[in-house]
């Protein structure tokens, strides 16, 4: 089916569809050494199980996306029909060497090129003689696809790329399978938990790093034994923060949007086992007829992309909401623009659970030991929140000191319209808003110089909400910042 949810005619029967998702893990322990660790052992038999599966679905391509092929501008695509190289892993170099030599359906991956750019991503093939391949890419193609059975598609992990440009990217592979109508496994290359020892260990010592970790991963693998693929998404965030996912669980975001984004599975870990430290599993997800279970969770769906918050250009809009009319790939019509926001804006999200904390890209780092919200019942409880930008800690309106300390003039309006902004961007990642806010407590350093024009500005944006307030004069702030609002919400 595509993104629309209707089958193209072009496509014959049984062809141009996801046939099955599989997690893979990406570590080259069991391509290079399995007889050093059981737990090696046991996953390099759950690889062989693996193959076996893939091998009785009749597929003619098998699609991974890799957390070790990090890109940073858009998202790229393996496109040289026959890489051939020796690779070694750069950090287990003492493994030895891995040669190797793939087929990549071309045809695939100008499709996807193209898919991509119709729902507003930036990608690009890359068809470099001796452009590397990444190890994880080559551990799963060399165990899941000997002698180059079926032809390979590889894409990136862009690093920057967060949970919405994710899913679309999975959306325009899908896409992409439904416009040339191939029959197509698509593999996530992904560790769970990423906490790797940073000391030597004897191979036969290998564990998870942490019990926590491990009980995340096991959290996470319950769910993925269950069918619920995009519940298992939707439960990345809050995995990431726990438990140190992998790249931000971006692999499963993209497994589940390029398998249709469903919980209609049926589920196998085939494996499960440390190595160095990291959760490494096996899992299988086949498509089951009238399987699996209503989403229990509700983060957006996004069908085109137009940039994270309007960073690179003022006004620009955001990544809008799941549509009722066709994907690109269905109608052919360009992709519909997204409703446009402020410069800076976050993308909106379901409210965290009972209990649970958030901590979201949208806003500067916390400087200490908390995260930007809290979740108790109803209400939302945010740290303290002040004007530095997000990625740069720049401060608008200049910081109160200069590196040694001396006072410095600055701009109180400036820095208050920061602050609320940043407010902002953490209410709508807690799936909330500055409308919903029901109490204010601000910290100035400056009461007698500064609360005319902080209280002008606040009223700009709270006059019509209500929420009480209390403005506390105080010495200094922990960076050099002349405003800082902490708030309570309604989730």
């Amino acid at each position: 089916m595509s993104a629309a949810g209707q089958a193209p005619a072009a496509a014959p029967a049984g062809r141009g569809q996801v046939v099955a998702g599989f997690v893979v893990a990406g570590m080259p322990q069991p391509l290079l050494a399995p007889e050093r660790s059981p737990a090696w052992g046991r996953l390099r038999a759950g690889y062989e199980r693996v193959r076996a599966a893939i091998e009785a679905l009749d597929a003619d391509l098998l699609l991974l996306y890799s957390t070790q092929w990090p890109s940073v501008i858009g998202h790229q695509i393996q496109a040289d029909p026959e890489p051939e190289w020796v690779h070694v892993d750069p950090e287990f170099h003492d493994l030895g060497d891995m040669p190797y030599r793939f087929h990549m359906d071309v045809g695939y991956a100008a499709a996807l090129e193209q898919a991509a750019r119709a729902r507003g991503l930036h990608a690009r093939r890359v068809a470099y003689r001796g452009f590397p391949i990444d190890t994880g890419s080559i551990v799963a193609l060399t165990l899941l696809n000997p002698g180059n059975r079926l032809p390979a598609g590889i894409v990136s992990c862009n690093m920057y790329a967060d949970r919405a440009e994710t899913i679309v990217f999975g959306k325009a592979a899908r896409d992409a399978v439904v416009a040339t109508g191939r029959r197509c496994v698509a593999v996530a290359v992904t560790a769970l938990s990423n906490r790797l020892f940073t000391r030597a260990i004897e191979p036969a010592d290998d564990r998870i790093s942490s019990l926590k970790d491990d009980e995340w991963n096991r959290k996470l693998l319950e769910l993925l034994a269950e069918g619920r693929l995009e519940d298992t998404s939707q439960l990345m965030r809050e995995f990431a923060a726990q438990a140190n996912a992998d790249s931000k669980g971006k692999a499963l975001w993209w497994l589940s949007a390029v398998c249709g984004a469903h919980n209609g599975y049926q589920g196998t870990v085939h494996a499960y086992e440390p190595v160095w430290g990291t959760g490494a599993a096996l899992v299988g997800l086949l498509p089951a007829e009238g399987g699996g279970v209503d989403k229990e969770f509700d983060e957006e769906d996004v069908e085109t992309f137009a940039g994270e918050r309007g960073v690179l250009q003022a006004g620009a809009p955001e990544a809008g909401p799941a549509s009722a009319a066709p994907g690109p790939a269905a109608s052919g019509a360009s992709p519909r623009p997204a409703p446009a926001t402020a410069p800076g804006a976050g993308v909106a999200t379901s409210a965290p659970r009972d209990g649970a904390t958030v901590v979201t890209d949208a806003a500067p780092k916390p400087v200490g030991a908390y995260p930007h919200a809290r979740r108790m019942g109803e209400l939302l409880f945010l740290s303290g929140v002040g004007p530095r930008q997000p990625g740069t800690d720049e401060i608008p309106g200049g910081p109160v000191r200069d590196a040694a300390g001396n006072p410095r003039d600055y701009d109180v309006a400036a820095q208050t319209r920061a602050t609320i902004e940043n407010v902002r961007r953490i209410l709508e990642a807690s799936g909330s808003s500055l409308d919903r806010v029901v109490d204010v407590t601000a910290f100035l350093i400056d009461m007698d110089r500064d609360f005319a024009t902080y209280n002008r500005v606040y009223a700009e944006h709270f006059a019509s909400v209500g929420a009480t307030r209390t403005t506390l004069a105080i010495k200094a702030l922990p960076t050099p910042i002349a405003v800082e609002l902490k708030v309570i919400a309604r989730a």
